[in-house]
C-alpha cells in the first residue's frame, strides 16, 4: 500500500527484537492500495508482512485483529497475526499501532475466471460461518454515517449530473430498509487484490483493514460487484452472469442467503458501488501525504453505480443442500 510511514532497516531490526522471528535481512515497501503501510519482510526464520495502522487506533485494532486470529483457528483462509514475546498482536512502530503476519504463498488474479470465482463464493461463506461465533462488535467506519460525510466533502469536485447522481443515490439508500437482514462480521473489501491464489485455491485473504460487524450480503455484493464484471470497453463494469451465478453458487454452498437477503440484492449491490465510488472519489481529490500514492479511478465505480441503477440485479436461486446457519441476527 501507498508508504505514509516509512520505517528504515535499522528501525525495523529494533522492533524485530520484540518478536521470535529471526534477524531481518530485507525490507520491502508494497506500492499498492491507499490505507495503510505495508512492507513485505523476509528474516532469517521465514517472511512477513508488516502493516503500520494509518488510521485505525489501539481502541480499533483488537477487533481486527482477533478477527483474523479467530478465522484462522477455524480454517478460514486468514493470516494470523503474530504475537510478539508479550503475547500482544500489536506494538508502536514509529509512533503507529504496527503488526506482523505470516507472508502467504499464492498470487493475484486480475481476469477472475468460473473456478476463481467460486472458489471465491465459498471462502467468503467460510468467513461468514466462521464469523459468527466472533462475539466483539464494530461499526462498519465507512457506512451510510461516513456517505454522507464524503458527499459533502466531495461535491465541491462534482460537476452537476454526478452530484444528482450522488443526491438520488443517497437519497434512494436512506430509504431503503436494510434492518431486517443477518449481521455479523464482514471483510468488506473482499477485491481481487485481496484474495491470493494456489491454482484454482484460494490461499489466503488478505488486508481486514475494512472488516466491520454488518450485513453479510452487502460483503457479498461488495465482492460480486468486483470479481464478477466485464472488463474494459462499453460493457466495463457490467455483471457477468456466469461469474455471478459462479460465486453466488459458491457461497450458498456453505451459507444460504435468506428471502429478505435475496429481494434486497439489487439496492445492496448499488449500496456497494456507492461506498466504493465515494471513498475513490475522496482519496482522488483529497489525498493524504505520502511516498507511494496509488489512487483509483472513481470513474470505474461510477459506472458500475449507473449501471446497477439501470439494470437490477436477482439473484441465482439457491442451490440444492445449501446451509442456513452462519448469519447473526
Amino acid at each position: 500500500m501507498s508508504v505514509f510511514t516509512p520505517v528504515s532497516e535499522s528501525q525495523l531490526a529494533a522492533w524485530l527484537k520484540n518478536y521470535s522471528v529471526g534477524a531481518p535481512a530485507r525490507l520491502e515497501p508494497i506500492a499498492a492500495g491507499i490505507e495503510n503501510t505495508n512492507y513485505f519482510v523476509t528474516t532469517s526464520d521465514g517472511s512477513y508482512v508488516l502493516t503500520l495502522f494509518e488510521k485505525l487506533t489501539p481502541q480499533e485494532l483488537p477487533f481486527y485483529l482477533n478477527l483474523m486470529a479467530h478465522l484462522a483457528r477455524a480454517g478460514v483462509e486468514a493470516p494470523a497475526p503474530i504475537p510478539d514475546r508479550t503475547g500482544a498482536l500489536f506494538s508502536v512502530l514509529n509512533g503507529k499501532p504496527a503488526g506482523l503476519v505470516i507472508r502467504v504463498d499464492g498470487t493475484q488474479i486480475d481476469a477472475p475466471d468460473v473456478p476463481h470465482c467460486a472458489a471465491v463464493g465459498a471462502a467468503l461463506g467460510r468467513l461468514h460461518v466462521a464469523g459468527a461465533t466472533y462475539r466483539p462488535r464494530l461499526s462498519n467506519r465507512r457506512g451510510p454515517g461516513w456517505w454522507r460525510q464524503a458527499a459533502r466533502a466531495v461535491r465541491p469536485f462534482l460537476d452537476q449530473e454526478r452530484n444528482e447522481l450522488l443526491a438520488a443515490e443517497l437519497k434512494f439508500q436512506a430509504g431503503f430498509g436494510k434492518g431486517k437482514l443477518p449481521r455479523g462480521a464482514i471483510h468488506a473489501d473482499l477485491f481481487c487484490d485481496n484474495v491470493l491464489f494456489v491454482g484454482d485455491r484460494v490461499s489466503g485473504i488478505i488486508d481486514f483493514g475494512f472488516a466491520a460487524t454488518d450485513f453479510l450480503a452487502y460483503d457479498l455484493a461488495i465482492t460480486v460487484n468486483d470479481w464478477c464484471i466485464a472488463d474494459g470497453g462499453d460493457t466495463s463494469g457490467e455483471l457477468v452472469p456466469e461469474l455471478v451465478a459462479a460465486l453466488i453458487d459458491g457461497y450458498q454452498g456453505v451459507r444460504a442467503l435468506n428471502a429478505d437477503e435475496r429481494a434486497q440484492w439489487g439496492a445492496l449491490l448499488r449500496a456497494a458501488a456507492l461506498r466504493f465510488w465515494l471513498s475513490r472519489l475522496y482519496d482522488l481529490n483529497l489525498p493524504r501525504p505520502g511516498e507511494l500514492i496509488h489512487a483509483h479511478d472513481p470513474a470505474h465505480f461510477e459506472r458500475i453505480l449507473r449501471d446497477r441503477i439501470a439494470h437490477p440485479a436477482r439473484l441465482p436461486e439457491s442451490p440444492a443442500g445449501a446451509l442456513s446457519t452462519g448469519a447473526a441476527s
